[in-house]
């Protein structure tokens, strides 16, 4: 009697310990470079349009049968700051990482050279482990707390944290137990292993050869495709050991080059579209098998259901320049696209598989920033009061996978760019903006004019209610001035007479 006592409160104990520490999940963070909210078979919007019928991403369709689709997450219009918010929860007027970054200490020649404003030292130094480098930001990474919290960290694809020659171009200084392909360029020279990822001796001085995939080079083999079968073998690799895993799985593609993905080109021009646009769709699908790679493995090793997958790109589609056809119109019903403060360049495809917890084939309409995945994935983690260097803007979404209320509906989207991108267009050049409920407030620098929609009623930001609203667009002026004026956010300033550019609400 005493014996089967014993047992039945060991067992008792046993099935406590477990109710209080779950196995962690394993988390894979799919992260699409460049890939527009259009450039998907899985429509973000309450119709399906003309793109969503001209790519292939059954991959992604499988994933949103699976998971939750968001169909208002955003991000920043470039590459830099949007990576750098992901990791450290910063908005990036905080972290001053507001351009992407490349070369040491060195502001861009097409920020230096314009004719009307001079721009800000902003943190053309990326971010970094190290507090004594100068134009850096100093942060704590969420995968660094992953780490601490004992999973394998693993870093696949592109990085472009920090610039080249200081700690952070390198992942393994920023919390990755792995790094795969990653360094301080924000773009390959080449997508084919039959040219080395453009490791060849004429592009040897320059930043944009693919480091480290040595073992694919001269072979038939696309970027994509081998790094998803790096990632494949880096996730096997973590499950031998019997670590959980998280996986940055940091795709290059859709970003420039354009260049064909050979496994799924021929059939776009079979459909009649011109070899750049062709190529172009074969870059996603290419992107979409890698997906479907990914859950074939997790399903084949009996993973799934431990496993959550956020998928999520890094900016809007680009549209401006390289592109066959009217510039400006690849993300429509949305306006512009990379570089840009509308929609088209900051509005991305996101998708959350989180099994028991996010309801299958769900659509959430609620809109979310990228500094909300640091707090998010930490959560999904199960680890709670860390601590970081740095302050955190993010706001966990945990909640709106639990049909609880979304009481952050109504704050605040900040973004702010005090810099050049290059081209022109819709939404492109310095700017701040805010985005409460359904309304949007875009200052452009340059001039000091303002763009005030209505995204609920007006996605495509066809009609300026500047002019009409005066006291909604002084409202979120003044909202908008007050952040910047808490996170001390640089300004550009006047070329000729030097003054700085004031806030909006000024």
């Amino acid at each position: 009697m005493r014996t089967l006592i014993f047992t039945t409160l060991l067992s008792a104990l046993a099935f406590s310990c477990q109710q209080k520490d779950p196995t962690p999940p394993n988390i894979i963070l799919f992260f699409v470079d460049d890939l527009g909210w259009q450039d998907t078979s899985l429509p973000f919007w309450t119709e399906t349009t003309d793109f969503n019928r001209l790519y292939q991403t059954p991959n992604m369709e499988r994933l949103a049968a699976q998971g939750m689709k968001f169909t208002q997450a955003y991000a920043t219009p470039v590459c830099s700051p949007t990576r750098v918010s992901l990791l450290t929860g910063m908005n990036a007027a905080r972290h001053r990482v507001t351009n992407w970054t490349l070369y040491k200490d060195k502001l861009q020649p097409i920020e230096t050279n314009h004719p009307d404003l001079s721009f800000p030292q902003w943190n053309i130094n990326g971010l970094s482990p190290d507090s004594t480098i100068a134009d850096a930001v100093y942060a704590t990474p969420f995968s660094g707390l992953l780490q601490e919290a004992g999973y394998q960290t693993i870093h696949v694809g592109k990085a472009h944290f920090g610039a080249i020659g200081t700690p952070g171009e390198n992942p393994l200084n920023l919390g990755f137990d792995v790094n795969i392909a990653g360094h301080a360029a924000g773009a390959p020279k080449s997508y084919w292993g039959k040219e080395n990822f453009g490791n060849t001796p004429e592009f040897e001085s320059t930043p944009w050869p693919v480091p480290g995939l040595e073992k694919y080079h001269g072979k038939a083999i696309n970027l994509t495709e081998a790094l998803t079968l790096e990632a494949i073998q880096a996730m096997d690799s973590a499950v031998q050991k019997e670590h959980p895993f998280f996986l940055y799985m940091a795709h290059y593609t859709v970003h420039t080059p354009i260049m064909a993905d050979d496994r799924f080109f021929q059939p776009y021009l079979d459909l009649g579209m011109d070899t750049i646009e062709a190529r172009y769709a074969s870059m996603i699908e290419g992107m979409d098998k890698s997906l479907g790679d990914l859950m074939d493995y997790l399903e084949t090793n009996d993973l799934t259901d431990n496993t959550i997958i956020l998928f999520m790109s890094d900016n809007g589609g680009l549209s401006a320049v390289a592109r066959s056809g009217t510039p400006h119109t690849h993300n429509k019903p949305l306006s512009s696209g990379k570089g840009s403060i509308h929609e088209g360049g900051i509005r991305e495809p996101m998708i959350v598989k989180w099994p028991g917890i996010a309801p299958p084939n769900s659509i959430n309409s609620n809109y979310l920033i990228i500094e909300d995945f640091f707090p998010t994935i930490l959560e999904m983690a199960g680890i709670k009061d860390f601590k970081t260097i740095q302050h955190v803007d993010g706001i966990s979404f945990v909640d709106q996978f639990k049909n609880e209320p979304y009481s952050t509906q109504d704050r605040p989207l900040y973004w702010h760019y005090p810099n050049e991108w290059g081209p022109s267009g819709p939404g492109i050049g310095a700017f701040s903006a805010i985005r409460k409920g359904d309304w949007k407030l875009i200052y452009y620098h340059l001039d000091q004019s303002f763009e005030l929609f209505n995204i609920k009623e007006d996605i495509g930001e066809s009609q300026n209610l500047a002019a009409q609203n005066p006291d909604q667009l002084n409202t979120l002026a003044s909202e908008l001035t007050e952040y910047l004026e808490e996170v001390s956010a640089q300004m550009p300033s006047e070329k000729e007479s030097g003054v700085r550019v004031p806030y909006p609400g000024k």
